[in-house]
């Protein structure tokens, strides 16, 4: 066995990609589409690391670090969706549920032999009462 451990993989995540409105009117409102679904360890970092103040206002970010075996083509423009699938009722396709939607924000590192990656994961919410 590797680097990574199949029992380290607890996670279900799914990475994906923008791909870009063409249209004319499009500027700004691309879509995104899954590349891979892969299982992954998924660690938050200390609560403490994870707040900033960005032109006066406390920005309060989730960051975490992410391990999965190795796979080319991962980029840090791309975000990951951490989830689990639901059984549907009537023995129907299971539907995806996503628990949490976060930005890759570091290029992901080669650990070993092409034996797995670790990359930064970052997701925003704005401190204090919400709208």
């Amino acid at each position: 066995m590797g680097m990574i451990a199949a029992g380290a993989l607890r996670h279900l995540i799914r990475v994906q990609q923008p791909v870009a409105d063409a249209s004319f009117d499009g500027a700004g409102s691309g879509a995104w589409h899954t590349v891979a679904e892969v299982r992954a360890n998924v660690t938050d970092l200390l609560p403490s690391r994870g707040e900033k103040l960005a032109d006066g206002l406390n920005i309060a970010t989730r960051p975490a670090r992410v391990r999965i075996r190795y796979r080319a083509g991962l980029r840090a423009n791309m975000r990951v969706l951490i989830g689990h699938y639901v059984a549907a009722e009537g023995g129907g396709v299971p539907e995806w549920i996503t628990d949490r939607t976060a930005q890759i924000i570091t290029v992901p590192a080669e650990l070993g032999w092409r034996e797995g990656l670790e990359f930064m994961i970052e997701d925003y919410s704005t401190a204090g009462n919400p709208a």
